[in-house]
């Protein structure tokens, strides 16, 4: 809301020096928010001329103009071809209008003046003169788009001393400051509700421009005003209707400066004089008023809902598809206006007007809101509506805009009216003596609690253990005991609220699972990956490639609403999302990616119905019952980690070439999310849908399969984007974590030197590189502190389907050092546990 300051010093006393900072600083305190600061882009020397005399001269271009002689004053300095006389100072100045006449007293920007643009001023040559200064239109001021020639003050009322300061006359020097008005404070989207809260703020005296007897208001009768009730039974979207009639006015009369120039610091344009004041009433008052020609209505009026395939043509020059549940004002030929949101083309104001039916309603928030969302036309009318307007305001709104009809525009207030309303009746709150004090955490007095709440024009009642309350009119954002506890706090200063953090209660923290998880993801951050979160949104069909080994159809929750209509379903894997962001990364250039999530995945079982239609109500605790059936609607959801590398693991540089990613880096990855978790993760053959057939792995734990790795299949790499190859892994971390139970993680260091060696043994290529490690553990025994495979040999000197497996070892006891003849002794031992079992051989 932007709040021109000699606007807002008619309703509440500001001090004579008080700055836009200042007024902002006050507003801040009552809870808005400052944004901006808005001024006329105008200054210098810009004073009253009065034209003494011109000549006309025509030009080869085929423009006339004319060269003015133009008193501004007294002398305000030297310049080219000034005729002095006296004192005064006559200009000579080159003007291209021809709708003014001699005796004129018009706007002359002198040399050194800056208008909107910003557009300097200078003497300059032009059309065989110098030309000292500029005669203005009101576009070139900044007081309205029409440019009809230059500004001729007489055509607007004004009668100023020639060489007088036409900025301070103009209203130009008005300046306007813009507040964040809350969706909930909507009677602060006027300067009635900003005026009250300034004085809510500084104790400054309020005036209340709505506060008239009913005798100065009423609206007269004889216009008729339905409400056609049958689509309306019970919740009436029409709650005020008030109508008012004004005869004889003259559009053609020009809007006053001071006016246009506040509605032009309010951001609204002027767009004549009739218009201009039903705009300016409603930024005063904060209820759109809306004004037909009356001699293009036929008969009365009536609001009603519209009718299945109706159309209307609105004010923008759109032909509108109407819908059953917006609300319109209808005449006896159909549509005039979409009530709330914007009025027809048929019954407008314009030139020709002469005869205006002024509307002031109060229409239903929630109906307003819809119909501008449905229509995509939202309107400073809608804006007030859909937020809440005082319904004890419209009798003095329609009232004060047919004041301002008479007034700017000539006109005569016709008997003839009408009004529906019924009474106001706005319930009462219960609010106890200690829920204030108990919830903000300030000890107010009783009296501080019943002062703000009368501040803020509440009607304040004792009971027995507190008050009664009934909120102002204007304030439909209060309705219970919290937004009144709310008020006490804002009037009496939030800074009053005392800045106190909560105690943790002892013996808590992480849980063994929180601490798993951020365990893994600081040792992945460590090995020098990137952790990337992705929205948990794919498609149904990655949810089946990336889900399951197999690429099968899974279950997947879809949801009712989702934020990408190409991406409706919650993800059974984490992969769909870090394939969005490496394509999304390799599109800007950045090609070489070790990137990694932690995250939900969404597991539905087959043949469960997730997800319900009864929410448990507002502001009370649902029962166990209720939260273990809210419980069983959600999907299960485990905890994954998975990663992603494409591009090079290492780039090229002097004495090195680039080294692509492989399958080693996402080993390399599972074995750091191993340590981390404390478990030893085996690496097994496999196949997956989305992998490539050869080179997949599945990753389990004490047989448990938790996941697994492997290179991208070329076709789903080439799907996603995604250049040349890429590696990823996927595990179910939280199944990991429980598998790793309370195991130690690290491990005591021995004082004894290691003894190693190496076993190269020939088994059939069935054999897994896995099973036989295994034999090799179980044979050496406890002396082997560590096995780890070297190579994996197939050619020559292996007969065919055969290979020759090679492990270092590492033997270390700790009570010893060993001698080489006990580390041989184990190894062998483990040799013979692998020949028993597959017909291993040692490689010669």
């Amino acid at each position: 809301m932007r709040v021109p300051l000699s606007w807002l010093r008619e309703y509440v006393d500001v001090a004579p020096d008080a700055t836009a900072e200042d007024i902002l600083e006050s507003l801040v305190t009552v809870g808005f928010e400052e944004e901006e600061i808005h001024r006329f882009e105008i200054s210098g020397p810009v004073v009253v001329g009065q034209v003494l005399s011109f000549e006309a001269e025509p030009q080869s271009n085929g423009k006339t103009i004319r060269w003015c002689q133009v008193d501004v004053g007294t002398s305000t300095g030297s310049g080219t071809e000034i005729a002095a006389s006296g004192d005064r100072d006559i200009r000579g100045i080159v003007c291209g209008a021809s709708n003014f006449a001699v005796g004129d007293k018009v706007v002359v920007t002198l040399p050194g003046a800056v208008l909107p643009g910003p557009f300097p001023i200078a003497a300059r040559k032009t059309y065989g003169h110098v030309s000292d200064g500029m005669i203005a239109s009101a576009r070139e001021l900044g007081l309205g788009d029409e440019h009809d020639g230059i500004l001729i003050l007489s055509s607007l009322g004004i009668d100023a001393p020639v060489g007088a300061d036409a900025i301070a006359l103009l209203g130009l020097d008005d300046v306007a400051v813009e507040i964040n008005v809350t969706p909930d404070r909507g009677y602060a989207f006027s300067i009635r509700g900003v005026a009250r809260e300034y004085a809510h703020a500084t104790g400054a005296d309020f005036r209340d421009p709505a506060e008239h007897e009913w005798s100065e208001v009423e609206p007269g009768t004889g216009f008729p005003i339905t409400v056609d009730a049958e689509p309306l039974r019970e919740n009436p979207a029409v709650q005020e209707f008030v109508v008012r009639v004004v005869r004889d006015v003259d559009p053609s009369r020009p809007t006053p400066p001071w006016m246009v120039a506040r509605l032009s610091l309010a951001g609204i344009r002027s767009l004549g004089v009739l218009i201009d004041i039903t705009n300016y009433v409603m930024l005063e008052l904060g209820n759109p008023i809306h004004g037909y020609d009356l001699d293009k209505l036929s008969g009365g009026i009536t609001v009603r809902r519209a009718q299945h395939g109706e159309k209307m043509k609105t004010l923008d020059g759109q032909e509108r598809t109407l819908h059953v549940e917006d609300l319109l004002i209808t005449d006896d030929s159909g549509p005039i206006g979409l009530a709330g949101v914007m009025g027809g083309g048929t019954t407008e104001m314009g030139d020709e007007t002469r005869n205006v039916l002024i509307e002031a309603a109060i229409f239903d928030p929630i109906s307003i809101a819809r119909s501008a969302r449905r229509h995509k036309l939202p309107s400073e009318a809608s804006k007030r509506f859909e937020r809440g307007v005082d319904p004890l305001v419209p009798f003095a709104a329609a009232r004060r805009v047919a004041d301002l009809m008479v007034e700017l525009a000539g006109g005569l207030i016709d008997e003839v009216g009408g009004a529906l309303f019924s009474d106001v009746e706005i319930a009462g709150i219960a609010l106890s003596a200690e829920f204030v004090p108990g919830l903000i955490g300030v000890d107010y007095t009783d009296q501080e609690i019943v002062d703000a709440l009368e501040t803020i024009g509440a009607e304040v009642t004792e009971t027995s253990n507190g008050w009664q309350v009934i909120p102002p009119s204007w304030r439909p954002d209060l309705t219970d005991k919290w937004t009144l506890a709310e008020e006490v706090a804002r009037i009496h200063g939030l800074d009053r609220i005392p800045s106190v953090l909560p105690t943790p209660p002892s013996g808590r923290g992480l849980t063994a699972l929180q601490q798993g998880r951020r365990r893994v993801a600081n040792a992945l951050a460590a090995a020098g990956l990137v952790e990337t979160p992705a929205f948990p949104f794919t498609t149904e069909a990655h949810n089946d490639l990336h889900g399951s080994a197999s690429g099968e159809h899974l279950p997947s929750i879809k949801l009712a609403n989702p934020l990408d209509g190409q991406a409706p379903f919650l993800r059974r894997s984490l992969i769909p999302g870090l394939l969005q962001i490496a394509h999304r990364n390799i599109a800007r250039g950045l090609t070489d990616l070790a990137i990694f999530e932690t995250g939900a995945v969404f597991l539905p079982e087959p043949g469960v119905v997730y997800g319900t239609d009864e929410v448990p109500p507002l502001g009370q605790r649902p029962s166990d019952e209720t939260l273990a059936e809210l419980n069983a609607s959600i999907p299960p959801q485990h905890r994954h980690v998975a990663a992603l590398f494409t591009g090079n693991a290492t780039v090229r540089q002097p004495g090195r070439a680039a080294e692509a990613v492989g399958l080693t880096d996402a080993l390399d990855a599972v074995r750091v999310i191993a340590v981390a978790s404390g478990v030893e993760i085996v690496v097994a053959q496999g196949q997956r849908a989305a992998l490539h057939p050869g080179r997949t792995g599945v990753l389990s734990v004490d047989g448990v399969e938790v996941g697994y790795v492997g290179e991208l299949h070329p076709d789903v790499a080439a799907d996603a984007d995604l250049p040349g190859r890429a590696v990823v892994l996927e595990l179910d971390l939280d199944g990991v974590l429980s598998l790793a139970g309370n195991r130690v993680v690290a491990a005591s260091l021995s004082t004894y030197p290691a003894a190693t060696q190496d076993v190269s043994l020939v088994v059939p290529d069935s054999v897994t590189a896995d099973e036989l490690r295994a034999a090799l553990v179980e044979g050496a025994g406890e002396l082997l502190e560590s096995l780890r495979l070297v190579d994996d040999y197939r050619g020559e000197g292996i007969t065919e389907g055969e290979k020759s497996l090679t492990f270092a070892l590492r033997f270390r006891a700790e009570d010893r050092t060993l001698t080489a003849a006990e580390a041989t002794e184990a190894k062998l031992a483990g040799v013979a546990v692998a020949a028993e079992r597959f017909g291993a051989t040692l490689r010669e």
